[in-house]
């Protein structure tokens, strides 16, 4: 077989952002053949995730990744994205970490001979967080801390407030992304973050007013109201500053609580006590994993009541998302419940969205499945869920839910 005319395509273009389908494709092999499809990414703390899937070459000696089937590997099936959302680490528990979204995650994919294992072929995909023109400007303002997104192009654009998870930090990936979409959005930290208490004694609710305010003043930002993207332990947060704050305008919780979790949260002369635990209910899986699914108590019963955020104060639209095999906690227990309580108090102004087979991490669309990683709260490594096609769906699904429901209810159209 002369390999010098075996080509590896990703099309449309090897550079595209982090969010968006491309088609793989190999060319130049021998019909009805076997290749092997390898991908390989090194995320920011240099840890390695792989994949692989095992194809046949068509008669006419290709293989195209939308039409193709996986017949063995990662995955198996017609999966475009098979070498993207399947690749796993190699040091288990880790999560995919991009920290500096100026730079592309570089995935490497390799096409092999799936009888000898040489290497035919080898193309690398740059998957960008930011489009050509997107201001990156880091915000110390007050007591305030985060990064600042502003798309490109004449504004003023709808704004949004993203939140994280307890592991603390800044994740820029999301809030990049999101940008991309015609968003000013600010990735706001909140704890573990340079000029921030690492394990605050309490969580002070004026902090995210004042990033709310910082938000509303830039004249970039078009009004009236704002939006709040948040997911695990800050889902507690975003239903706080939906209850208690005016000119919020859409809510996302992606797999939150509706109780306050972990650490005190004050407001004024308010506070809400974190719901406890139940040290009984965790289990170790048969790999010796934890697993805290059922460590939290339902937050309605008995003294558990004043851990649960009181959002039927809210006036804004909320987006319930919800894994239906989360173990992290038992989100859509959380999320019913907190549709019930908007219901009981006469709104109907929200959508929950349960996806059965997803795990915790609902991330932009081709993150890498992440099935269990370290937990800040527990301090060792606990299962989070799901299973990775069904996770990979989600998370497809989900950003699309998510823009449409902020472009349907924030700027203009929220007024």
């Amino acid at each position: 077989m002369a390999y010098s005319q075996i080509r590896l395509k990703i099309l449309p273009s090897v550079r595209c952002l982090f969010d968006k389908l491309v088609q793989v494709k190999v060319e130049g092999l021998a019909p009805h053949k076997p290749v092997e499809l390898r991908s390989k990414v090194v995320d920011d703390r240099g840890i390695t995730f792989k994949a692989s899937a095992l194809y046949e070459a068509d008669q006419t000696g290709r293989v195209d990744l939308c039409r193709a089937p996986s017949l063995g590997g990662s995955y198996t099936g017609v999966e475009p994205m098979g070498l993207f959302w399947a690749l796993a680490p190699d040091t288990p528990h880790n999560k995919h970490l991009k920290r500096n979204v100026l730079t592309a995650t570089q995935v490497m994919i390799e096409a092999l001979n799936g009888e000898t294992g040489e290497l035919l072929a080898s193309e690398t995909n740059e998957r960008g967080y930011m489009t050509e023109g997107m201001k990156r400007i880091p915000v110390q303002e007050g007591r305030i801390r985060g990064v600042l997104f502003i798309p490109p192009g004449k504004g003023p654009f709808p704004g949004i407030v993203d939140l994280y998870t307890f592991g603390g930090g800044l994740t820029e990936p999301r809030a990049s992304l999101l940008a991309g979409k015609g968003f000013v959005v600010l990735a706001l930290a909140y704890l573990r973050y340079p000029g921030l208490p690492k394990t605050p004694e309490s969580l002070q609710l004026e902090y995210f007013e004042e990033g709310v305010a910082y938000l509303r003043r830039r004249p970039e930002v078009e009004g009236p109201g704002i939006g709040i993207i948040s997911i695990s332990h800050s889902g507690a947060l975003a239903l706080a500053m939906s209850s208690f704050f005016s000119g919020i305008s859409a809510t996302v919780c992606i797999n939150a609580c509706n109780a306050n979790t972990v650490i005190p949260l004050h407001y004024k002369d308010t506070v809400i006590p974190p719901l406890p635990p139940v040290l009984d209910n965790v289990k170790i899986t048969d790999s010796g994993l934890i697993d805290i699914r059922d460590s939290l108590p339902d937050p309605t019963s008995g003294g558990n009541r004043a851990s649960v955020i009181p959002i039927q104060r809210a006036s804004c639209h909320f987006l319930f998302a919800a894994s239906g095999d989360d173990h992290n906690w038992n989100s859509a227990f959380f999320a019913e419940q907190a549709a019930a309580t908007l219901r009981e108090h006469g709104k109907e102004s929200f959508q929950l969205v349960t996806y059965p087979k997803a795990g915790h991490f609902l991330e932009p669309p081709y993150t890498p499945y992440c099935p269990s990683g370290v937990h800040a709260a527990v301090g060792r490594a606990v299962v989070f869920g799901g299973e990775p096609k069904a996770h990979a769906e989600a998370q497809l699904d989900l950003w699309e839910r998510v823009q449409e429901f902020f472009k349907s209810h924030l700027g203009d159209k929220g007024t």
